[in-house]
């Protein structure tokens, strides 16, 4: 499925995710369940094509409900449908995701290594070298900025109080989303 319906640079890196991710809680010795860590790395990013997204909902929750609905048409037992949904949910919620359980960490820590490269130094050269030609980054970064400035663009809302305002705030003209500051700020108390 995640393969039907995204790109290949989308696709590259999702597996991406799992395998940065599998490969470090392997090295640490954090026990997991395969499989529900490899289906919610895979789907983590469907709320990034535009057949899953909604009008208003942020992209994490967009891919988590079209995981949730896969994966019920898939049978998959409701308790285990729900973890890959707070995987998919979280994967972007620094400070909460890692105090999740460990498939649930386990996509924010794969997906932030391939995004950021944060903790990239963990992962052996070889096996880097070996999951970078297997999945290539096909252009990765400049991917992920055009589908951070898209949502921005096309609902604005979604990225209130998400990090992604950032990016729309600096590359688009007008964009209507305001700041904590900003909300705060307008609040309607007189002090």
């Amino acid at each position: 499925m995640a393969r039907k319906v995204s790109g290949v640079t989308l696709f590259n890196h999702v597996v991406r995710t799992y395998l940065y991710g599998a490969l470090l809680f392997d090295r640490r010795g954090v026990r997991y369940d395969r499989e529900l860590a490899f289906v919610a790395a895979l789907l983590h990013d469907l709320g990034l094509v535009a057949a899953y997204q909604t009008p208003d909902e942020r992209f994490e929750v967009d891919g988590a409900d079209a995981a949730r609905r896969f994966l019920r048409e898939q049978r998959m037992p409701a308790e285990r449908v729900e973890v890959v949904w707070d995987a998919i949910a979280l994967h972007t919620s620094v400070g909460i995701a890692t105090r999740k359980r460990p498939e649930v960490a386990m996509v924010f820590v794969g997906s932030g290594m391939d995004f950021t490269g944060s903790d990239l130094q963990q992962i052996p050269a070889d096996a880097l070298a070996d999951i970078l030609t297997a999945f290539p980054r096909e252009g990765f970064k400049q991917g992920a900025l055009d589908n951070i400035l898209a949502l921005c663009r096309d609902k604005p809302m979604s990225v209130l109080m998400h990090p992604f305002a950032e990016v729309g705030r600096r590359h688009l003209t007008d964009f209507p989303v305001p700041t904590v500051e900003n909300l705060l700020l307008a609040a309607p108390f007189d002090e």
